[in-house]
């Protein structure tokens, strides 16, 4: 078995790389994280044109065609970079839920303007803090109007739909909304990393429409984030390896005591550690981008797997960025603090690690639940 990926998918991930080292660099999420612009636009409008956005989706709905492993390459480029744009909520969670569950007039509808940036989209399924469960879902769905709040909702103050869950007689269902229609108010919310947004969406009577069959709301939605965990490990792992980059870097060229402190044993156990939590990471990455690219049953526990080490693999490696920058590493002038941010919010943003791993036991003791 052969989980290396080919020349031509290597080819497209140097070339996001390239385009991305040119026109993306770190400055950029620093300009939009000081800044009032919720996202880079420019770069937004580039993915769009490059096919990025619309890498999984088929051609016949404007994408490119590529599949889930191109996807995921691409994802850790958008991570090495710290890009600020909408790349995980549009691309992971809605499109991904639109291919899962739409029906082909839906498809058709959303999925053009999805893969051409034209359309942002997100998923709105958190109401309060703690893990989203069945029963925690107030908000409801009765004769085609949506009445609820939803909070946190990854970039949903630029977002035009939002894939929803809410109670209906059936009981949980999926629900597609868009939120420039009347109903629908917005209010952005504070957020440690302001280059990817945050944003509270009250419904009042939006009109909305059924996402696949009622009643399997919860079923499709964790469905839906367990592809969304493998591509964003992919991007943790691509933003994990760009500080453990930077961070080695800045050890070579720092001198104390006349000499290089990654000269130091302790300092390299440090180092060495963060690399081997990396690449366990990357592996267990690889495992879930193969079960998603060949719709393996294996896909949900890869999924934990993949979405935990990812997780706790950026977190240190932002920390220790910080830490082994020395005093620097605390300043705002320094790129230390983009990257704990950003650690923070991807770690957070579909559940945290301890949530998976608990997902990962609940699925390898039953097995025939998944």
């Amino acid at each position: 078995m052969n989980f290396d990926f080919s020349e031509e998918q290597k080819l497209l991930q140097k070339t996001a790389r390239d385009y991305l080292s040119e026109n993306a660099p770190l400055g950029l999420c620093r300009k939009i994280l000081e800044g009032d612009e919720p996202y880079s636009r420019e770069l937004w409008q580039a993915a769009g044109e490059m096919g990025w956005l619309g890498a999984a989706i088929p051609e016949k709905y404007g994408g490119a065609g590529f599949g889930h492993l191109e996807l995921a390459l691409l994802a850790e480029e958008v991570g090495r970079a710290l890009a600020p744009i909408p790349f995980s909520s549009s691309v992971y969670l809605a499109t991904e839920a639109l291919l899962v569950a739409g029906t082909d007039e839906q498809r058709e509808r959303y999925l053009p303007g999805l893969a051409s940036g034209e359309l942002i989209g997100t998923f709105a399924i958190a109401e309060r803090r703690g893990r989203p469960t069945a029963a925690s879902v107030q908000t409801t769905f009765k004769d085609r109007e949506l009445v609820g709040v939803k909070l946190p909702v990854p970039d949903g103050d630029v977002a035009g739909i939002a894939i929803v869950n809410a109670r209906d007689d059936s009981g949980i269902s999926l629900v597609v909304a868009e939120l420039d229609a009347r109903g629908v108010e917005r209010e952005s919310l504070a957020s440690i990393d302001p280059s990817r947004s945050l944003a509270r969406l009250s419904f009042q009577g939006a009109r909305a429409e059924l996402l696949g069959a009622p009643g399997k709301g919860q079923e499709l939605a964790d469905s839906i984030l367990d592809r969304a965990a493998v591509l964003m490990a992919f991007e943790q792992v691509g933003a994990a390896t760009r500080a453990f980059e930077l961070t080695k870097d800045f050890m070579m060229e720092r001198y104390a005591f006349g000499r290089p402190i990654a000269s130091f044993q302790a300092l390299k156990h440090r180092l060495a550690d963060l690399y081997v939590k990396i690449e366990l990471a990357r592996s267990n990455s690889y495992y879930g981008a193969w079960a998603l690219s060949s719709e393996s049953a294996e896909l949900p526990v890869a999924a934990c797997g993949a979405r935990a080490s990812a997780s706790d693999a950026f977190e240190l490696a932002s920390q220790e960025m910080i830490q082994l920058h020395g005093g620097v590493g605390y300043t705002w002038e320094y790129d230390c603090h983009l990257f704990y941010r950003r650690a923070k919010l991807l770690g957070l943003a579909l559940g945290n690690a301890s949530e998976w791993r608990d997902k990962l036991i609940e699925r390898l003791d039953h097995p025939s639940a998944v």
